[in-house]
């Protein structure tokens, strides 16, 4: 099972290595992780996406909760949370191809960033899915770079477990 995880830590060196190792050394893979600070500067949100069993899972984050410069870890996959992904996409594109590329940008509410004589770079965020089906209509063009954050999630509402 897709486990989103949410975690409130001290923002210190050091905090994301361990917690990344803990999961390491337990055989989860990260399938997604992103870092930053809070409304708080002295905290950081860590969100990471992994797989596994309900209860491995859970005896990870009974375990992360010990560690002294977590605050706070959530699985928030079973909560209504809002999540998105951010995307710069570079693909080829001629002066002719540039207006169907930016009507596909516009569909999908994405911007273009930047643009050279053989290149467009574009931005979109949103889901995972409608990161995955943009990068899918791109490929015709011929994609020359892409890079991607890692998931963010908040729960909507009053979150779970209250603030900071």
């Amino acid at each position: 099972m897709r486990h989103v995880l949410s975690a409130v830590v001290q923002n210190q060196p050091g905090v994301l290595a361990q917690i990344t190792g803990m999961l390491a050394s337990r055989g989860f893979n990260i399938d997604s992780l992103a870092v930053g600070e809070t409304e708080k500067n002295d905290f950081s949100r860590i969100t990471f996406v992994v797989s596994g069993d309900d209860a491995e899972l859970e005896q990870v984050r009974k375990q992360l909760d010990k560690v002294i410069t977590v605050v706070k870890v959530l699985d928030i996959s079973s909560e209504n949370f809002v999540e998105r992904d951010l995307m710069l996409i570079k693909v080829h594109s001629t002066s002719h191809q540039r207006t169907e590329i930016s009507l596909l940008v516009e569909m999908f509410r994405g911007r273009v960033v930047d643009v050279t004589l053989d290149t467009i770079m574009i931005e979109v965020s949103g889901q995972e899915s409608k990161i995955e089906a943009f990068i899918e209509l791109m490929r015709p063009y011929g994609i020359v770079e892409l890079a991607r954050t890692g998931r963010i999630a908040l729960v909507r509402g009053v979150s779970v477990g209250g603030s900071i």
